[in-house]
């Protein structure tokens, strides 16, 4: 097995699993992108058998503390360890991830499920070269009608791999229904976002609607309507969602039709949507406004560009709510921490004259699950707050 040697003070020696190309002290044995490495310290101790990438900024992931090869058994394995955990978690049967990268000891793997069918994500070099080995464990483990490879996403393209969508096993579905979260959603597996639902946010859903019965809802950035559909579900007086895409704005119209619920979709940009409902005074005010943006940055460079945008879409919608308002809030960047993310609601919070009283925090769902000692793995946060009266 070649492997690596890597400097002293490089984060895998305080528990996290992966080696910048920065941190290779040397290498040995001429290791070939998507191969398995061993991974050594200084001292010629073992740290442990990663997969390998030179064409990747991130040159090893390690997946064991053992020597370990990536082949038929270690798939079937790790796959039935993560569906048994989701089972002891009472994750849903129905809408789940099964497969969540390092987070599971597959690092670059995501599998969801929908009912009867899975879609895989390969985003390593060593994961999309074994999919053969990964399908055929699924198949055993979970025995799906279908699989799908959604492997359209960007990040495969700094792993050195190409874009494409492929049926794995069995035959592609058309969309379909299916029940989330006690509400029926059209779900599209080869051409939806992400893999064909935000399964992170399932359990924000229900926690949110929970305070909008008789509420105005304003749904910011909906993609599927899943907040503003929770909300009209629990008894809201009155709910607005607004999404730029025409054709996500179609789909939450025939997902609130499926579902027997009123919401007033629109078809809009949010920010522009926020600055003309600010111009409207008393009759734009809401009671709960919600924020659930896409990624602002996905790079740390682009930090502060993200921290300007998350500010604005603060102030403009803390003005737009009424005396005793709640405000539902979320950033899935892994770049922006908690503490960056929170001060930049306090900030808003500032310039609106605005005096917030913290309720709740959000996370991600159980089905994907947190590694303390990888801080990319807790990418999602979000947090409730409530207008104090008088203040």
């Amino acid at each position: 097995m070649a492997g690596i040697v890597i400097k002293p003070r490089s984060r895998i020696l305080h528990g996290h699993d992966w080696v910048y190309s920065s941190e290779v002290l040397k290498a040995w044995g001429n290791p070939e992108p998507g191969s398995i490495i061993a991974v050594k310290d200084g001292k010629d101790r073992m740290l442990g058998s990663a997969i390998y990438n030179s064409k990747s900024q991130i040159i090893a992931r390690r997946f064991s503390r053992q020597r370990q090869e990536l082949d038929a058994d270690f798939f079937q394995r790790r796959i039935t360890q993560a569906v048994k955990y989701r089972e002891k978690r009472g994750v849903s049967a129905t809408a789940a991830r099964l497969v969540w990268s390092e987070s599971d000891g597959l690092p670059g793997l995501i599998v969801d499920r929908y009912g009867d069918h899975l879609v895989v994500q390969t985003l390593t070099l060593a994961m999309d070269m074994r999919l053969d080995l990964i399908t055929a464990a699924l198949r055993e483990v979970v025995k799906p009608a279908s699989i799908i490879a959604r492997n359209d996403a960007p990040v495969r393209l700094a792993e050195g791999m190409e874009q494409n969508v492929t049926v794995l096993h069995g035959e592609a579905p058309a969309p379909f229904a299916l029940t989330i979260g006690g509400l029926e959603f059209e779900v599209d597996l080869m051409r939806g976002q992400k893999t064909g639902f935000y399964l992170d946010q399932v359990d924000s859903y229900a926690a949110v609607a929970r305070h909008a019965q008789g509420r105005r809802v304003l749904d910011c950035f909906a993609n599927q309507g899943a907040f503003a559909l929770a909300c009209a579900k629990a008894g809201a007086a009155h709910v607005t969602a607004v999404e730029i895409s025409e054709d996500a704005s179609g789909n939450i119209r025939r997902n609130a039709e499926r579902n027997g619920l009123a919401v007033d979709v629109r078809a809009e940009n949010v920010f522009d949507f926020l600055r003309a409902a600010e111009l409207g005074g008393e009759r734009a005010q809401f009671d709960l406004v919600v924020l659930d943006p896409p990624s602002f940055t996905r790079s740390k460079g682009k930090v502060d560009d993200a921290l300007r945008g998350y500010k604005d879409i603060h102030l403009r919608a803390l003005k737009l709510l009424a005396p005793d308002g709640m405000l539902a809030t979320f950033c899935c960047s892994h770049h922006v921490s908690r503490e960056h993310f929170l001060g930049v609601i306090n900030e808003a919070a500032v310039d609106a004259k605005r005096t917030l009283r913290q309720i709740a925090t959000f996370s991600q769902s159980a089905d994907h699950p947190i590694i303390s000692t990888l801080p990319e793995t807790e990418y999602l946060k979000g947090f409730l707050f409530e207008l104090t009266p008088g203040r």
